[in-house]
């Protein structure tokens, strides 16, 4: 069933998301057939989204506008100077702060959202996605149901239309349970136009639907995705498209499979609704491969803290510690949509509940890892790298089998990063044969042009000191006894539990099989709350792996 189609008229018209295929990825991308994304709750980009020639088309109601100066205003877009120039001769304010003024215009009323400077040092892309996003509210608050998006061409950022559209369907995003509980607000916004190219929208509601999966997933509420709940709606997602999905959830398996993840999964499964799941999803584009991305994410539904309880009211939030795993997710649905050939990639995601209870793991345990590696427990409420580790080291035993294999961990894993880096910047680190490859450094590039940045941090000696075993009894230490915010290197150091406790470290770069592999710490790039999660790092990765589609 064919939702939206493309039209050769004034406009071109993109309804829902566009699910693009071939081998030719930039024909493909004017030219597919636009169809909706099977099985979802509802569609995947929050309202129909329109490519226009034009500021003058017809059929909306009130226009937002993204620029840093009045002056760029030529053109197609001369008629919005005069209304905001005349504004601005007597309330200066406009130029900073932004106007909604009247034109002489099919859309009638302008929403002006200035970006700021943008030529300073400290001056990036993000300038356009946050002045369309807060255009847009603008535009909701004042009545606008049928916006249309303009952004003044700009030559420092090639990728800013992008950045602005995707900064405006954020702001449209409504979450998954506001959707199928109250339908009447499923939408905020009828129609989203955009003055420019039809392969703009395509690509930006490409990536849009990876984002909403990565929201639905990582901001839903702890029931409506509890494991279980996670598994369903995946698979729902993915029915009918190239990512193959497989859920582990018999708990013998997991137990021998998955140890470190089991441990953590003990008190949960005494609760059908919150038993774990691992879920592996697999997408193998046309032609021969080559290159392998091999993903695990952190999905804790909600995250207690276990038998070291989170207190003082800092639990209220921990339903977010997911967010890891719907990067995953949200990653290979936006491979699902672009279909890039000769690329391989397996995504898993660790769906656990750290709970607490009598049957939840304590600190002094030591636990064998799939890697044969004692590790004693040294903090409940370090769970993130107990549910990954092991699913790491299934990837490590796949990727001497793959074709250039690249192995990371996407996880909220550490309030350490939020105190390091601030709350909009994803932590990546390297170890030894990443590091020689340039992969963190290539990643941040990558982000830096899409409005989705990293902040490139070392795995260190000292990190893996750190969780060497203090005594006869364990191999590794998992944690010590304090939060990541009081330990020096608190984001680093659990990269360095993830390489001993998978055995990553017997192919670090001084080994015969050298493997690739990459830590995220997406704590405090995954969005605030309250509030609506980013994705991150699902724009960093798309553009660094399937760049022909830029």
């Amino acid at each position: 069933m064919v939702i939206g189609n493309v039209c050769v008229c004034v406009c071109v018209c993109v309804c829902m998301a566009t699910e693009v295929g071939g081998s030719g990825l930039a024909a493909a991308l004017s030219s597919a057939p636009l169809t909706p994304l099977p099985g979802m709750a509802a569609s995947s980009a929050p309202c129909e989204v329109r490519a226009e020639a034009s500021v003058g088309a017809a059929g909306y109601d009130g226009i937002v506008l993204v620029t840093d100066c009045l002056e760029k205003l030529q053109g197609q877009l001369s008629p919005l100077q005069a209304p905001l120039k005349g504004q601005a001769s007597f309330d200066e304010s406009v130029l900073k702060e932004g106007a909604c003024v009247k034109v002489d215009l099919p859309a009638s009323r302008l929403v002006f959202s200035p970006t700021g400077p943008l030529n300073r040092d400290q001056d990036d892309v993000r300038r356009f996605s946050d002045a369309a996003a807060a255009g847009i509210k603008r535009a909701l608050k004042v009545g606008m149901q049928r916006p249309l998006l303009a952004c003044a061409p700009d030559q420092t950022f090639p990728h800013a239309d992008l950045v602005a559209l995707l900064g405006a369907l954020h702001a449209l995003y409504v979450p998954l349970e506001i959707r199928e509980d109250v339908p009447k607000k499923a939408s905020k916004a009828a129609v989203l136009g955009f003055v420019g190219s039809a392969k703009t929208v395509q690509m930006a509601l490409a990536l849009e639907s990876g984002r909403l999966v990565a929201r639905d997933i990582g901001g839903s509420d702890p029931e409506r995705m509890a494991p279980p709940r996670v598994a369903e709606y995946v698979k729902k997602v993915f029915e009918g498209s190239r990512v193959r999905v497989e859920v582990v959830e018999d708990d013998a398996t997991l137990q021998k499979e998955f140890p470190l993840f089991s441990a953590v999964n003990r008190c949960a499964k005494g609760v059908p609704r919150h038993q774990g799941r691992v879920i592996h999803l697999t997408y193998e584009g046309s032609g021969p491969v080559e290159q392998t991305l091999m993903l695990v994410g952190k999905g804790v539904t909600y995250d207690t803290g276990g038998a070291d309880i989170k207190a003082g009211g800092v639990m209220a939030g921990m339903h977010r510690d997911k967010c890891g795993s719907a990067a995953v997710a949200g990653f290979m649905q936006v491979l699902s949509k672009l279909q890039p050939p000769n690329l391989k990639v397996i995504g898993s995601m660790a769906m656990v509940r750290n709970s607490v209870g009598s049957e939840c793991y304590v600190s002094d345990e030591i636990i064998t890892s799939r890697a044969g590696v004692r590790i004693r427990i040294g903090n409940t409420d370090a769970e993130g790298r107990m549910a990954m580790a092991d699913v790491l080291c299934l990837m490590k035993e796949r990727a001497v089998k793959e074709v250039n294999p690249y192995l990371m961990t996407i996880a909220t894993l550490t309030g350490h990063c939020c105190l390091a880096y601030g709350n909009s910047y994803t932590a990546i680190m390297d170890n030894g044969p990443a590091s020689k490859a340039n992969m963190a450094r290539t990643i941040q590039a990558a982000g830096e042009v899409v409005a989705d940045p990293l902040e490139v941090s070392t795995i260190r000696r000292e990190d893996y000191e750190f969780h060497a075993g203090k005594s006869e009894y364990e191999d590794v230490l998992q944690s010590n006894n304090k939060p990541s915010t009081q330990t020096p290197r608190g984001h680093q150091s659990p990269s360095a539990f993830l390489v001993l406790a998978s055995g990553l470290d017997k192919h670090g770069k001084d080994s015969q099989q050298p493997l690739k592999y990459s830590h995220l710490d997406i704590a405090g790039s995954s969005g605030p709350f309250p509030g609506i999660p980013t994705g991150a790092p699902i724009l960093a990765l798309a553009k660094a792996f399937i760049s022909s589609a830029f």
